[in-house]
């Protein structure tokens, strides 16, 4: 609009425009957000941020119902229900009954992951041994008896191992070495890089990192995100380029991922939000374990501009229900880069205590 602009008329006018567009949204925007239905008719009107936010819930809800909850190597539904029952497992005091309203849904889901073949091994196990041990536990009313007649009949996997994917106790739990004193030191040592040196960064390395930084909490485990990853240093300067807050450093970056969340995994408006909590949380983990093998990295905010929307989804052949959630930049430190000092705030000032 504004280029058209520029053509026919003085920056003069086009600015005086500019300002007086930007002066009445102002007052508009003051009185239209005393309630839900003059703001929502503000933004339908005057400003199309949340458009995209809308039509991705959306996709993402009828895609999710047009497969029901199970896609080529994951399900979203059988994870959640799975989720589900293991909670119900380790509540105190159990129910003796407990999952009536899903348990039927669970086990043909299951079915229905077993008969696709290409659901991955470990989530079905997963499910299995959940499955069995809740069958197990629990008093069989006539839902739960019908759900464990039909979970009977199906063709299990085979799995090598003798470990069971159920609930365990807290004693039970992998102890690691690592002491308050060596995490605090780990966590400012990780400091945001941007000079990096001309190394290639081994697609195998990151994998690793992925690996385990995919041990963080997700909502009921759906971990709905992926990393889409540029090895290619060119390519991902390129990318590292389309968001705000890269200039004059995103031509050194040697690998770059783009985490995206994946709103196909819900089937309510009311989880559209959980990519951006679960896709932080695993981020988090993935730089500290970037900082654990050697690698630094450097978080890069996106903006939820649609121009840069529409440039980041050409770039990774994006769908409708999928919406970048950050970038981060990987490579090997360079030693004589600079780092921001990033004075963080106290305790004091980040606890807020509610008596």
């Amino acid at each position: 609009m504004k280029s058209q602009l520029r053509k026919i008329l003085p920056n003069k006018i086009i600015n005086q425009i500019t300002n007086m567009r930007f002066r009445m949204k102002s007052i508009l925007s003051r009185y239209m957000a005393k309630n839900r239905f003059t703001s929502a008719l503000y933004y339908f009107i005057f400003d199309f941020q949340y458009h995209r936010e809308q039509q991705a819930t959306l996709a993402g809800k009828n895609t999710y119902q047009a497969n029901e909850g199970v896609f080529e190597k994951s399900s979203a539904l059988l994870r959640r229900n799975t989720h589900r029952l293991e909670k119900g497992l380790i509540m105190v005091p159990r129910k003796p009954i407990f999952a009536e309203s899903y348990i039927i849904e669970t086990v043909n889901c299951l079915s229905q992951c077993l008969h696709l073949n290409t659901i991955e091994p470990a989530e079905l196990k997963w499910a299995q041994d959940v499955l069995e041990k809740y069958f197990k536990s629990v008093d069989h009313c006539s839902v739960i008896k019908q759900a464990n007649e039909l979970f009977e009949k199906l063709p299990l996997v085979d799995s090598q191992s003798s470990i069971q994917s159920i609930p365990y106790l807290y004693s039970e739990r992998i102890i690691s070495n690592i002491d308050s004193k060596a995490l605090h030191q780990l966590f400012k040592q990780r400091r945001s890089t941007r000079w990096f040196d001309n190394k290639p960064v081994d697609i195998q390395v990151i994998k690793q990192a992925v690996e385990m930084a995919s041990q963080a909490p997700s909502a009921c485990n759906r971990q709905p995100f992926q990393f889409y990853t540029i090895t290619d240093a060119k390519k991902a300067s390129k990318i590292a380029a389309i968001p705000m807050g890269t200039k004059g450093f995103a031509e050194n970056i040697q690998a770059l991922l783009v985490i995206v969340g994946d709103l196909s995994a819900y089937p309510k408006e009311r989880d559209r939000h959980v990519i951006y909590i679960d896709g932080g949380l695993v981020a988090m983990q993935l730089m500290l374990a970037f900082e654990s093998l050697g690698l630094s990295t450097c978080p890069i905010n996106w903006p939820d501009i649609e121009l840069y929307e529409k440039q980041m989804d050409k770039a990774l052949s994006l769908e409708k229900h999928q919406r970048p959630i950050m970038l981060m930049a990987v490579g090997y430190g360079e030693k004589d880069g600079g780092i921001p000092f990033s004075q963080k705030k106290s305790a004091e000032q980040l606890i807020k205590e509610i008596s």
